[in-house]
């Protein structure tokens, strides 16, 4: 087992209960999705309680920052390095033991033209190797798109996977295809996350079984219950244009503008590929598509009763942030934030799982969906 930072409380004390805090740091953290999830978890076993904490983050938005800053760590703002991840001194770091990353997915994305190591963003994943090989942690979670398994015909996935498991002491892989509305996140989100075990530790991570997977959240249910206040933060409404106001009469809940007959004044003069995600209303009674932070006309998410997009703080309760989760910035750059979040409620679910494992107590789980075959 592992020796981890202890820390005592009163309440640990009157109970003879110890603390095992393992110790996160983040690349391109984002807006903090993964650090709610993850300071959240817990996992208590005979007389120990085990968790997490954040002890520090990077990444290249300055509003991404400051909403880290203001929700996951206000006490310790100067913990949160706003910098391009190119020029950060790992060196100066703290120590940690965990370690998790969410690298840049751009270009990865089957949205897009899918330009994996040949983009400007694929080759950003060999940051979080060099913070293995630096600080060797006992465990580290890495989250990408669906599509990075067949970027540059599979190549680029197959040398991610070469290069996590050989960092550090060697790490022991499971990666798995995780949809999100299986997990109690109102939203059809995919995405690959690789838990890798630190391979002195003889231990390997277990994909815990989904939990909504015969009754997914509904978009209806994620923004009405309960109502959003009115005041709420982050909740402006977008003033739309008459014309996309017509055009979203038109469209039904769960459609799009390609699957509606419109007429020709309203249509889209567009050739090639059709998004379909390009005015598409969220269907009530069903989890909501995916939330992105792409910007650009018809792709915000559109309410399926009335004609408009969707508001920050409504794309937030489809992530699982909570109302009091507050998010700095413009309205298009919180818009972003959102979109390119992980759901806290998905995270915490995977650091339970990495904490169960530890603390050496079962849970329901499945197999992993990629198999590696020489771990």
């Amino acid at each position: 087992m592992p020796t981890v930072h202890k820390k005592k409380t009163q309440y640990e004390n009157k109970y003879k209960l110890k603390k095992n805090i393992f110790r996160l740091g983040e690349l391109f953290c984002g807006p903090g999705g993964i650090a709610l999830g993850a300071i959240s978890a817990t996992a208590v076993s005979k007389k120990t309680i085990w968790g997490i904490k954040h002890t520090w983050a990077n990444d290249y938005s300055e509003e991404t920052c400051l909403t880290y800053r203001r929700n996951i760590c206000p006490e310790n703002p100067d913990s949160v390095i706003h910098l391009d991840v190119r020029n950060l001194d790992i060196s100066i770091l703290p120590y940690i033991d965990a370690f998790a990353y969410g690298f840049p997915c751009n270009d990865f994305s089957l949205v897009g033209k899918q330009k994996g190591f040949n983009g400007s963003f694929g080759p950003l994943y060999t940051y979080g190797i060099k913070i293995i090989n630096h600080f060797k942690p006992k465990f580290f979670v890495a989250e990408n798109v669906g599509g990075i398994t067949s970027a540059n015909n599979g190549k680029a996935f197959n040398k991610i996977i070469k290069d996590l498991k050989t960092a550090g002491n060697g790490y022991i892989l499971t990666s798995h295809l995780y949809k999100a509305e299986d997990y109690g996140v109102p939203q059809t989100r995919h995405r690959i996350i690789i838990v890798g075990f630190d391979k002195t530790l003889n231990m390997r991570f277990n994909v815990p079984a989904p939990t909504t997977i015969n009754n997914p959240i509904s978009a209806r249910t994620a923004i009405e219950k309960p109502p959003i206040k009115k005041n709420a933060y982050n909740n402006e409404h977008t003033t739309q244009s008459p014309k996309v106001v017509e055009r979203l009469k038109y469209i039904k809940p769960g459609e799009n503008i390609w699957n509606t007959k419109l007429p020709n004044k309203l249509k889209l003069n567009v050739k090639g590929a059709k998004m379909s995600q390009i005015y598409r209303r969220l269907h009530p009674d069903k989890p909501s598509y995916t939330i992105t932070g792409s910007g650009g006309g018809g792709t915000h998410g559109y309410h399926w009763r009335e004609n408009r997009a969707l508001t920050n703080r409504e794309r937030a309760r489809l992530q699982t942030f909570p109302d009091n989760f507050i998010f700095e910035g413009s309205k298009e750059g919180v818009r972003k934030q959102i979109g390119m979040a992980v759901p806290p409620t998905l995270s915490k679910v995977i650091f339970t799982a990495i904490l169960n494992c530890f603390a050496n107590i079962p849970y329901p789980f499945v197999n992993a969906s990629i198999l590696d075959e020489n771990n």
